[in-house]
């Protein structure tokens, strides 16, 4: 990607549904310079990839009918999510203020009307009352659909609400043309459809007002993630603590956190001793205990002791905050699986004005003007691929907020659908399957040189390395008083060099032990080091074997000490390869093809993770495996790892669900309203079916949620059994 490419955001107004976010994001997609572009409409927010300038951007979205601004806060999820939650409100305020007045006109007309024809009374004064109605209706239901379809129109574009303005317009149009013609003695046996204009207006609103509250819950895991770190701290000032907004503090700052109270910003402790329950960030329910010189990060809960914690970062910039940022870009993008519907419902609304122009044509050419004007209605109405433009988004919604809830942050909703996909995964070892915390269990030295001196020089060299083997040898030296090092150079895979007090000095990978250093280019000591395997890795590959995965390892380590770590998690010889250098694991992993995944946390891991077909990053590990990878293991709990399948499998399964419902309920609706088979009520049924699409896409998600929560909660109560002491 260009180096001039940039991520946009923009605030748009006017959307009310996933048609208008569909049409906003095609008027995007259209400017020159543009890559990609997401939109969000139950958060009103467009994020768009690629060099086009802001003010083409604002353009080209009011030239799609909607209202654009840009976006300067969005490093500041909770205002962000404030302005997002507001708009969520005054949406579904809107859409519940049309249901109620549309319900309350339409019901009262339909009970005329029912008890008219049960009578056999059509006289002019229930007709009357039936126009009346149906005319408020227009105007107080109706008038939102016109102004939505007349911005867009009057643009040369079409969007959802063309279609119902223009159903609701003709079913009334037509009924007080019928009705003025009745009065002079004419068309006596025509009939009306006032009821069914404000029928159609009504039960569409009540889909909308649904969809709404719908969308809104599923964004309830920013919501969580950010009530968990408190606005205000207490921060340390002279001889005292002074109360203030979290987005004063700075680095450095020292911060109370009282006894039940959640650690406000990412930092070290400095005072204190506590138990803390930090599943927000690693997952785990068990408390860990915590005093001065550990690490804490922001949302933890202190839950027995005070704790003074020294900030590392600005309030504003804390890893919750990162979290629910990147949460909330997930929710918002499109995944590839939705490509399909896109290109449907970038044509569809032409091609039902045409397929209702037909039918009006054909039934008028067969003798029935009025039952083709009917049924044109009905095509309209039913035909409006709202469902269509939910299928994917609804569910993208669900996948990503659950996966965070189960530690597990994905970069998009393409990394949501590739986790569904998947059918086998390869682990990096050293950090990924081990702990990534080894020790010198062994030093060979060569003739002529002593252990420790030759220690010393290649912990001088490692230091600058942020390798687990590299710390190990520090750790081995003492790691203090290392002399400086000199022209370092790091070879990924390989080692590193370096010059230390006038002396050339390499470690690298040795055919016999962990690793060779050579001083002035001859070998002066080999080292043999031994990593613990993690406690959970072991049921992580067998529950990954039950799910139908293939599983295997890639390490750089010899093969030795990878054939032990196979054999202590219950890897098969045949699935481990050992002694691969970067490259080769890249290309190991991409010749496993588009539906392999790759765990890794290092920077040795960085290309595998970007070739392989999903890439997961250990949270632990280092920034540039997170920025290589889809999906990231918050907290480096390895076990996220069998939710991050599940939750994507789910999520896949409920879109093609989604979009199975979506394009079979357009292709059986069209026909039968095209050939009047709806029957007199016509656009009142096509209305409730239109409905009925939405909220079957909408229950469909719903049931995700709630299937993905049970099986989250059961694990943690599973987790919390085998604990002694839980």
């Amino acid at each position: 990607m260009d180096a001039a490419v940039t991520t946009r955001t923009l605030r748009v107004s006017g959307m009310e549904c996933a048609g208008c976010a569909q049409a906003v994001r095609m008027a995007l997609e259209r400017v020159p310079g543009v890559h990609k572009a997401d939109v969000d409409h139950a958060a009103g927010l467009a994020m768009v990839q690629g060099s086009a300038a802001e003010g083409g951007l604002v353009s080209a979205v009011e030239s799609a009918g909607y209202r654009a601004e840009a976006v300067r806060n969005f490093d500041d999820p909770r205002t962000l999510r404030s302005e997002t939650e507001a708009r969520q409100r005054r949406l579904w305020l809107t859409w519940r203020r049309r249901a109620l007045v549309g319900l309350g006109i339409w019901i009262p007309l339909e009970v005329t009307h029912a008890v008219a024809a049960t009578r056999h009374d059509h006289g002019g004064g229930v007709d009357t009352f039936m126009m009346v109605g149906s005319t408020l209706a227009m105007l107080l239901v109706g008038s939102g659909f016109w102004r939505s379809a007349w911005a867009v129109l009057r643009r040369g574009r079409t969007n959802m609400d063309v279609l119902i303005a223009m159903g609701a317009t003709t079913a009334w149009a037509t009924s007080a043309v019928t009705f003025v013609a009745q009065q002079q003695g004419l068309w006596l046996d025509h009939p009306t459809w006032f009821s069914e204009a404000a029928a159609l207006l009504a039960i569409i609103s009540v889909g909308h007002w649904m969809e709404s509250a719908a969308s809104a819950r599923a964004g309830d895991a920013v919501r969580e993630l950010l009530e968990l770190q408190p606005e205000r701290v207490e921060r340390a000032e002279g001889e005292g603590w002074r109360g203030m907004p979290l987005v004063d503090v700075r680095p450095g700052d020292l911060v109370r956190v009282a006894p039940g109270g959640r650690v406000p910003v990412d930092g070290v402790v400095q005072r204190g001793r506590a138990q803390v329950d930090a599943s927000v960030v690693s997952g785990e329910s068990l408390p860990l205990p915590v005093g001065p010189g550990a690490g804490v990060s922001a949302g933890t809960l202190s839950l027995d002791g005070e704790l003074v914690v020294r900030s590392g970062v600005d309030g504003r910039d804390t890893s919750l905050v990162r979290v629910a940022l990147q949460v909330q870009r997930a929710q918002s993008s499109r995944a590839p699986i939705q490509a399909l519907a896109d290109r449907v419902a970038g044509v569809f609304v032409p091609v039902v004005l045409l397929v209702a122009a037909s039918t009006v044509l054909g039934w008028g050419l067969a003798g029935s003007w009025s039952t083709g004007l009917l049924a044109a209605t009905s095509v309209l109405i039913i035909s409006c691929p709202c469902a269509l433009g939910l299928a994917t988004p609804m569910a993208v919604m669900v996948g990503a907020g659950e996966a965070s809830r189960c530690g597990v942050l994905v970069k998009d909703a393409t990394a949501l659908e590739r986790a569904g996909r998947i059918r086998e995964i390869w682990f990096d070892k050293t950090g990924t399957l081990t702990q990534g915390a080894p020790v010198v269990d062994r030093m060979e030295p060569e003739q002529g040189f002593e252990s420790a001196a030759a220690l010393r020089l290649a912990a001088a060299v490692e230091r600058a390395s942020e390798h687990p083997f590299a710390q190990a040898l520090v750790r081995a030296a003492g790691g203090a008083s290392l002399p400086p090092v000199q022209d370092f150079v790091a070879h990924p895979g390989s080692g590193v060099q370096g010059t230390v007090e006038g002396r050339r000095v390499q470690v690298t990978r040795d055919e016999q032990a962990s690793c060779l250093v050579l001083v002035d280019g001859r070998p002066a000591l080999r080292l043999h080091l031994s990593d613990q395997v993690r406690p959970e890795a072991a049921d992580v590959v067998t529950e990954l074997r039950g799910l139908g995965l293939g599983v295997g390892m890639l390490s750089g380590d010899r093969e030795s000490e990878a054939a032990r770590v196979a054999a202590a998690v219950g890897l098969h010889p045949s699935r481990v390869k050992a002694r691969l250098s970067p490259a080769e694991k890249a290309a190991s992993v991409q010749a496993a093809g588009p539906l392999a995944a790759m765990v890794g946390d290092g920077v040795n891991d960085a290309s595998a993770l970007a070739a392989s077909g999903l890439g997961v990053a250990m949270g632990s590990g280092v920034a540039v495996a997170g920025e290589s990878a889809g999906a990231v293991l918050v907290g480096g709990r390895l076990r996220s790892l069998v939710d991050l399948v599940t939750v994507g499998r789910g999520t896949l399964s409920c879109i093609r669900q989604n979009l199975f419902l979506a394009f079979v309920y357009n292709a059986l609706a069209s026909p039968a309203a095209a050939f009047a088979l709806l029957g007199a009520h016509g656009p009142a049924i096509a209305a409730a079916a239109m409905a009925l699409s939405d909220l079957s896409v909408i229950g469909n998600a719903a049931r995700l949620r709630w299937s993905l929560a049970r099986r989250r909660r059961s694990r943690e109560n599973a987790c919390r059994a085998r604990t002694p002491g839980a």
